[in-house]
């Protein structure tokens, strides 16, 4: 029996402003410091900023990016929700492309755009 199981709602939310042109990386997101919703689900949403040293060890969990200092340790934003209830989950980070703003959770700081350099966010 499988641990892991799939539920499907309706569209998925697209992040991307462009659906032609972006590339994804592989990630497995931390389920750390996720807090359940109504339903008892840890969703970490799609544009997501994602950091923690995964595009040069990617062994590492993607975490939310934590900027310190004026420096921020962002790789990349997640492209889809992503269920972590039952600990670690798959995902893709997009690391090349653009994203439209209105379509994503939190505007990216100063600091994550600047980290950010293959990836444009557009309204």
């Amino acid at each position: 029996m499988s641990k892991f199981t799939t539920t499907t709602y309706g569209n998925r939310k697209q992040i991307h402003k462009f659906p032609d042109h972006y590339v994804n990386l592989a990630v497995t997101v931390d389920n750390t410091g996720i807090t359940a919703n109504t339903e008892g689900k840890k969703i970490v949403p799609a544009g997501t900023i994602l950091g923690n040293g995964i595009l040069t060890d990617q062994t590492k969990l993607a975490k939310k990016a934590v900027t310190t200092t004026g420096v921020s340790n962002a790789e990349g934003v997640l492209f889809n929700d992503v269920d972590v209830t039952d600990g670690p989950a798959p995902g893709a980070m997009m690391i090349h492309g653009f994203v439209d703003l209105v379509k994503i959770p939190t505007a990216p700081t100063a600091e994550e755009i600047s980290a950010l350099k293959q990836i444009t966010f557009l309204k």
